[in-house]
């Protein structure tokens, strides 16, 4: 049984931003969609990494649309972007609330802003759960750069054999494993909790 499961956030045990969450983005931009993602994720890894606050990446992100997002304009689209990450997936709660009553060490590890990470340890308390927190904007390092995982790894005091890392991106989980974790590409609870039972591979599917 590994010692520790390493849980990704997003698009795991939170879900990936959904339809409506997107247009309230656009629509607040006030810019055309498939321009404005293009500058949103090109210059999302510093914002992921706590190099700069929302307003710093609302304002680059403004200036490589040709626009000026001001402090009200930058509020309001650090406040759509949070809501737009809001969801969760009861069902992986409900799991990370067994796995810890169960005595199994659990840590997670997520790219996420500072604003949506402040949003999250205010509203949802199974947070707690995870004694070892790798929020990428406060140990400036984010998925998949291999100083993510090495940070895990000295947080939790374990070996890379050790852990289960658990991501629904390939890369991610690629990244892991180069190192020597164990891997397994989240689809859905249910594999997951297979995946879990002892003497399982971790993930069938994918590269060991």
């Amino acid at each position: 049984m590994d010692a520790v499961v390493l849980f990704d956030l997003f698009g795991v045990i939170a879900r990936h931003q959904s339809p409506a969450g997107k247009e309230r983005l656009v629509t607040t931009a006030g810019v055309p969609g498939a321009v404005f993602w293009e500058a949103y994720w090109a210059l999302r890894p510093p914002y992921d990494r706590g190099e700069v606050g929302g307003p710093e990446y609302w304002r680059r992100v403004g200036d490589a649309l040709g626009t000026r997002f001001g402090a009200r304009k930058a509020a309001s689209l650090v406040e759509a972007d949070v809501a737009s990450w809001s969801a969760v997936d009861a069902e992986m709660v409900d799991l990370v609330g067994e796995l810890a009553a169960a005595g199994r060490r659990i840590a997670l590890l997520s790219n996420i802003p500072e604003e949506l990470a402040v949003y999250y340890e205010r509203h949802h308390p199974w947070l707690a759960h995870f004694r070892v927190r790798g929020l990428s904007c406060r140990i400036g390092h984010a998925k998949p750069a291999a100083g993510a995982y090495a940070w895990c790894l000295r947080a939790l005091d374990a070996a890379p054999g050790e852990v289960l890392f658990v991501d629904d991106r390939q890369e991610n989980v690629d990244a892991a494993r180069a190192l020597g974790i164990r891997g397994h590409r989240f689809t859905s609870a249910a594999a997951l909790r297979e995946a879990l039972v002892p003497g399982r591979p971790a993930d069938r599917t994918g590269p060991r």
